[in-house]
């Protein structure tokens, strides 16, 4: 069987969080985007912990609410600034591996992803010892990542980098980027929403598709390390470009710079403040090829651009959280079921008859890979642009779905 996971999120525990992150909330919007599983996220987390439990118990590491399953997993930040996720096979596992972090974190009951002054080897021997998998989250970001502080992954963690069998790329960076690296290629990638807030253009933003035989932890374990016929068969997320990291820009007026021209200004921007490294230019430092080489097990990489972004570009709105964009998405949500088959797998010719011409050629020329994307940097996010007019193919005469549907995969 296929399912669509989105395996790293956040409760309204962690900083940043809409008080809407609630187990309750989340499994009420995860099927309406067309997710099957979503990691907890912050279980290290007392009163987290006490919400999960509010869900069926299907084995000791799944759950499930409103038809939603979940799975245990935290994120932590060592002491290098570098952040893990964590996959635990049971509540067990999740207070023994809190046992032992606990007198190494200031903050382990007071936010949902706390930091640990502990380094990388030191977290993933305690993880191994409970069966817990470990890898790096957003690896390749400026802020907080594996890529942004170690050279590799032997680097940050030592005599237990055998032991990762995932790297999560986050949302600057694709199959492509990361295959240009030779030691990524036996790991599995990752694509998560990371999401604070459960509103549709944040959660699921990204998400991986598995094949299991079940919709459990254990199963989804043996799809990330690839055996007994489980694994991933696609990643979906953003284009790269579309990521608040992805080129290298100032972090205060998001003036964007070439690497040469960031390091001739000593990373320090005309506005005086300062320029940070993006995740293009980061892994052109560290790659291995010039070009990617994708090995044999690599899923295809499938973009997905947010509905309602496309819904508020197509009403001339400056951001997808307003009241006319969701009527919209919820309309099209409740004629096709799920974000995912508005974008890909409903016939162009059927949404015509729920929606406005506007959305409907918007929709069109997401599938026909003409939204033009102004890329990110220095902690912004990347915007997109519609086609021109003279650009688009009225829909009564165009194709009737020219991007490959997720149902082929």
């Amino acid at each position: 069987m296929l399912i669509n996971a989105d395996l790293h999120i956040h409760s309204r525990y962690s900083g940043a969080t809409s008080d809407k992150m609630t187990i309750a909330s989340l499994s009420v919007e995860a099927p309406r985007k067309g997710i099957n599983v979503l990691a907890t996220g912050d279980c290290l987390h007392g009163g987290w912990q006490k919400e999960i439990k509010t869900c069926t118990v299907i084995d000791d590491g799944t759950f499930e609410m409103n038809g939603t399953r979940f799975i245990l997993s935290a994120e932590v930040e060592d002491n290098h600034r570098v952040h893990h996720l964590l996959y635990f096979p049971s509540f067990s596992a999740v207070e023994t591996f809190k046992e032992k972090i606990k007198s190494k974190s200031k903050n382990i009951e007071t936010d949902g992803r706390p930091n640990v002054d502990m380094n990388g080897m030191e977290l993933a021997t305690l993880a191994k010892d409970v069966d817990c998998l470990i890898g790096p989250a957003h690896a390749f970001t400026p802020w907080t990542a594996m890529y942004a502080y170690h050279s590799s992954l032997e680097d940050c963690y030592g005599d237990l980098a055998s032991y990762i069998s995932f790297v999560e790329l986050g949302l600057s960076a694709d199959s492509d980027y990361a295959d240009t690296i030779q030691e990524l290629h036996r790991l599995t990638f990752l694509t998560n929403s990371d999401c604070h807030s459960p509103h549709p253009v944040r959660l699921a933003r990204e998400f991986t598709r598995f094949e299991v035989h079940d919709t459990t932890f254990q199963e989804i374990k043996k799809a990330i390390l690839r055996i007994g016929g489980n694994k991933p068969v696609l990643n979906v997320g953003l284009p790269p470009q579309e990521g608040k990291y992805n080129e290298t820009a100032c972090i205060s007026c998001f003036t964007h710079y070439t690497l040469d021209e960031a390091i001739k200004r000593r990373w320090k921007c005309s506005c005086g403040k300062r320029i940070k490294k993006g995740v293009r230019d980061r892994i052109k430092e560290i790659a291995t090829f010039k070009e990617p080489r994708h090995p044999d097990h690599r899923p295809p990489y499938i973009y997905l651009i947010p509905l309602s972004e496309i819904i508020a570009k197509a009403l001339g709105q400056h951001t997808p959280f307003t009241q006319s964009v969701t009527k919209h998405w919820e309309e099209l949500i409740a004629a096709f079921g799920s974000e995912i088959a508005v974008l890909l797998d409903a016939d162009i010719h059927e949404v015509v008859k729920v929606t406005i011409p506007a959305i409907v050629e918007a929709i069109q020329a997401f599938r026909d890979h003409k939204v033009i994307i102004i890329p990110g940097g220095g902690g912004k996010y990347g915007t997109i642009e519609l086609p021109t007019e003279e650009q688009i193919i009225p829909v009564s005469l165009g194709p009737k779905n020219s991007q490959t549907s997720l149902l082929d995969y």
